[in-house]
Formats: structure tokens, sequence, C-alpha cells
């Protein structure tokens, strides 16, 4: 019974290997194309801008700060606990700046990752619906850096993912 099982097995598992169907498509050709994704960079970038602003400003305070303390620096009229306390505030202040850099960065990266969850969802999906509607068995990414070998038998399927999603 055992030998007729393996026998059995021996014979359908190749069987069964030569009848699947393997894709890949070009996410970032896909995503560069979908019309969210450039909704989404134009929401980046204005964000960016605001961020980028805010912090030109708070670094023209900095200068300010620091170009008022060298004023005052060989004053021998100025006492030392006032250049004490003007050099405190530079310090404070570069740290607020680096702060509000860091801050900036994390909000930054947190909107890309919000924006961008629904697009990629969108973008599975309609991978997931040509897969099912073309019999791949599975479909792989077709970035360069991936894939190590490709044989013929391969179909790309980027045109119709992108033909599901509506994108030209």
């Amino acid at each position: 019974m055992l030998k007729k099982l393996v026998l059995v097995l021996a014979v359908v598992l190749p069987m069964s290997a030569f009848a699947q169907k393997f894709g890949t498509v070009n996410l970032e050709t896909v995503l560069t194309a979908m019309p969210e994704s450039t909704a989404m960079q134009e929401q980046m970038n204005e964000a960016s801008k605001k961020y980028e602003a805010e912090f030109q400003k708070l670094q023209e305070e900095l200068q300010k700060l620091y170009t008022d303390f060298q004023a005052i620096q060989n004053d021998a009229n100025t006492p030392e606990s006032i250049k004490e306390r003007r050099m405190q505030e530079i310090q404070d202040r570069a740290a607020k700046v680096d702060q509000f850099r860091q801050t900036a960065s994390q909000d930054l990266q947190r909107q890309h990752e919000q924006l961008m969850a629904p697009i990629e969802q969108k973008l599975r999906d309609a991978i997931k619906a040509v897969g099912q509607e073309g019999g791949f068995t599975f479909v792989f990414p077709s970035d360069p850096g991936l894939i190590l070998y490709q044989g013929n038998d391969v179909t790309d399927v980027t045109p119709l993912v992108k033909t599901k999603l509506g994108i030209k």
C-alpha cells in the first residue's frame, strides 16, 4: 500500500508542477502610472514644503540668536551671566530645531505610509484579480534586483494589472 502511494505521488507531483502558470508584474511601473500615486506625491510635496518653510524659519531665528551672541561675546562690558544665558538660549533653540527636524521626518514618513496603504491595497487586489482570472499559480514582482532567473514560460502580467486598474 505504501509503495503504491509513493509511486502515485512520484508520478502526480511532477505532472502538477508542469501545470503551474507563473506571472510577473513590474510594481514600480504600475505604481507610478496610478493616478492615486500622483495625487499622493503632490500631497507629500505640499506637506514637505510646509515643514521646510517652518524649518527655515527656525534656522533663521537660531542664526539671529547666534549673531546677537557674537556681538556681545567679546564685549568686556557685558556680564558673563548674560553671555552664559545667551549661549544657553542658543543651545536650547538648536535642540528645538533638531527635535523639529526629527518630528517632521517622522510625521512625513507616517503620512506617506497612511496615504500609500490604500494605493498598495488597490494594487494587491488588482494583481490578485488578474492572477485568479488568468489562472496563475504565482505572480511575482519583476523588479530587476529580485529575479535571478526567469524562464520563457513566465508571463508578464503588468499590462493586465494596468488594464484592471484602468490605466493606459
